[in-house]
C-alpha cells in the first residue's frame, strides 16, 4: 500500500512539473504615480485583463505593481494608497482571480533589484542611451536621475525573472522589449540557456489581438498621446472623473474640417482616436466600428455615441471600484508575493551562479 501511495505521489509530482514547464508566462505592470487616464485603462489595463481572463487556465498570469519604477518620477499623493487603487482597477475592470493569476509588488521581491544590477553589467551605455523614453524625459533638463536612464534594465529584470514570453505593452514600450530580448540573448550566449527570450514586438502585438500598439490620443491635441501630466484638463479623461464631466470632454474633442468619418491616424487623428475609444470600450473589433461609421459626415453624431459609451463605462467602473475592499487586495498581495519570491529567487540564483556569485 505504501508503494502504491509513493508511486501515485511521484506520478502526481511529475504531472505538476510538466504542467508548470509547458505553461507560458504572461507578465504586465502599470505604474502607480497617480490616478490613471482612460488612455491607460483602454490602452494597457483593459486589454491585459481580457487577455488574462482568456489565458489564465493555461498560462501563468503575473500582474505586478512596478513601485520601484514609480519613484523615478513625482508621485501624486501617497504611493501605498496608489498601489492599492491600481490593483482595484484590475478587479473593477473584470479580472478573474484563480490559482494561475499572481498579483505582487515589485519592491517586495528583492530579486528584481538584484538581477537589474547583474543585467547592468551585461548592457552597454550606448544601447541604453538610445532609448527614446530616456531621450524624451531628459530632453531640455540640466540633469535627470539615474533611474530614468536605467529603468529599461530594471524592466528587463522584471520580465526575465519569470521566463515571461509575452509582455502586453503600449507601443511606447516596444523599444524596451527589444532591449530585453537583446540582453537575454547576450546573457544566454555567454552562459547557456538561462533566460527565456520574450517574443518579438510584432508577435507581442498579434498576441494582444490588436492591429497595432494601442495609443489613446490627447483629446485637444490628437497628435500626442493622452497623458495624465498634461495641464489642460479637457485633454484627458481620468478614471475618477465624474461620468457627465467626461462625456463633455468627448464632445469638445478636437477633430478636423474634412467632414468624413474615416480611420486615418496620420490625416485624421482626432476622429481616429474617437473610433478607437468606441471600439475598445465596447470590446468590438476596430474594423467593425470603422465600417459602422463609414460614409458618415456629421462628427457630432460620432461624438455623442462615444460620449455615451464613456459615460456608461465610467459609471459602471466607479461603482465596482467602490465595492472592492483594501483587505481583498492585501490578501491577493500576500499570496502573490510568496509565489513571486519563490520563482524569482530561483531564476536569480541561476544568474548569480553564471557570474560566479554563488
Amino acid at each position: 500500500m505504501e508503494e502504491v501511495r509513493s508511486s501515485s505521489l511521484l506520478r502526481s509530482t511529475i504531472i505538476n512539473l510538466m504542467v508548470d514547464f509547458y505553461m507560458k508566462t504572461i507578465l504586465t505592470g502599470i505604474r502607480s504615480n497617480s490616478v490613471l487616464t482612460i488612455g491607460n485603462y483602454l490602452g494597457a489595463l483593459l486589454p491585459m485583463v481580457r487577455l488574462a481572463n482568456k489565458h489564465s487556465k493555461d498560462s501563468q498570469i503575473n500582474i505586478f505593481v512596478p513601485d520601484l519604477h514609480s519613484i523615478i518620477a513625482d508621485i501624486d499623493g501617497d504611493l501605498q494608497s496608489n498601489v492599492i487603487r491600481t490593483l482595484k482597477y484590475y478587479l473593477a475592470a473584470g479580472l478573474e482571480i484563480n490559482e494561475n493569476v499572481h498579483i505582487y509588488r515589485q519592491s517586495y521581491v528583492p530579486a528584481h533589484s538584484e538581477l537589474c544590477w547583474i543585467l547592468n553589467c551585461v548592457a552597454t551605455m550606448g544601447e541604453t542611451s538610445r532609448m527614446i523614453q530616456y531621450k524624451e524625459k531628459s530632453k531640455g533638463q540640466e540633469s535627470c536621475n539615474v533611474g530614468i536612464f536605467d529603468y529599461p534594465i530594471l524592466m528587463a529584470a522584471d520580465i526575465l525573472l519569470y521566463d515571461a514570453a509575452y509582455v502586453p505593452i503600449g507601443e511606447d514600450q516596444f523599444q524596451h522589449i527589444e532591449l530585453t530580448r537583446n540582453l537575454a540573448m547576450r546573457f544566454n550566449n555567454r552562459f547557456g540557456e538561462i533566460f527565456t527570450v520574450p517574443v518579438k514586438t510584432e508577435d507581442q502585438v498579434k498576441f494582444m489581438e490588436v492591429s497595432e500598439g494601442i495609443r489613446i490620443r490627447d483629446l485637444l491635441n490628437p497628435e500626442k498621446k493622452m497623458s495624465k501630466s498634461t495641464k489642460a484638463e479637457n485633454s484627458k479623461i481620468m478614471l475618477d472623473d465624474e461620468p457627465e464631466k467626461a462625456a463633455k470632454k468627448i464632445m469638445s474633442a478636437t477633430t478636423d474640417s474634412l467632414g468624413k468619418v474615416k480611420f486615418d491616424m496620420f490625416n485624421q487623428p482626432g476622429i481616429s482616436n474617437l473610433l478607437q475609444i468606441e471600439a475598445l470600450i465596447n470590446d468590438v473589433p476596430l474594423q467593425d466600428v470603422i465600417g459602422a461609421w463609414a460614409g458618415e459626415t456629421r462628427y457630432g453624431e460620432l461624438k455623442k455615441k462615444v460620449a455615451e459609451s464613456v459615460f456608461n463605462m465610467l459609471t459602471d467602473f466607479q461603482a465596482k471600484m467602490a465595492e472592492i475592499s483594501d483587505e481583498q487586495i492585501y490578501k491577493l498581495l500576500e499570496d502573490g508575493e510568496i509565489y513571486a519570491n519563490k520563482v524569482a529567487n530561483a531564476k536569480l540564483l541561476e544568474a548569480q551562479k553564471a557570474f560566479g556569485l554563488r
